[in-house]
């Protein structure tokens, strides 16, 4: 068994706290789904938002989630860079897990799908 990390951002339309909290739940739940992973398999979630969110956090929405009430989470800003995407919620998944790095599917959602197509088109 290895410690894999699972990549996933989407974006959202508005700074609002029930859009931001849908998003990261849709996002964690594309994931969890598409790498069929159990929540005690979880070691922890890293969570970055932009500069422009700042309405709740969104490690909110992952705690909606049965079973990752106990999951550590930690939510953080992402660096302004300018010209990058805007209203972008990202995470970072550390699993334990059986499968091979190739066998790992990053999801990139709405807007977000164009951080990395390289990985997107991996999608199942």
């Amino acid at each position: 068994m290895a410690v894999r990390g699972i990549r996933g951002a989407i974006t959202v339309a508005v700074n609002e706290e029930a859009a931001i909290l849908e998003a990261t739940e849709r996002l964690m739940r594309s994931v969890i789904e598409a790498n069929e992973i159990e929540h005690e398999d979880v070691a922890s979630v890293m969570i970055t938002v932009t500069h422009d969110l700042d309405a709740v956090f969104p490690a909110r929405g992952v705690r909606a989630i049965p079973g990752f009430d106990l999951v550590p989470l930690m939510c953080s800003n992402e660096i302004p860079v300018p010209g990058s995407l805007e209203k972008c919620i990202r995470i970072m998944m550390l699993v334990n897990t059986e499968k091979s790095i190739r066998d790992i599917r990053h999801i990139f959602l709405e807007g977000a799908a164009a951080l990395r197509p390289d990985l997107n088109s991996q999608v199942k």
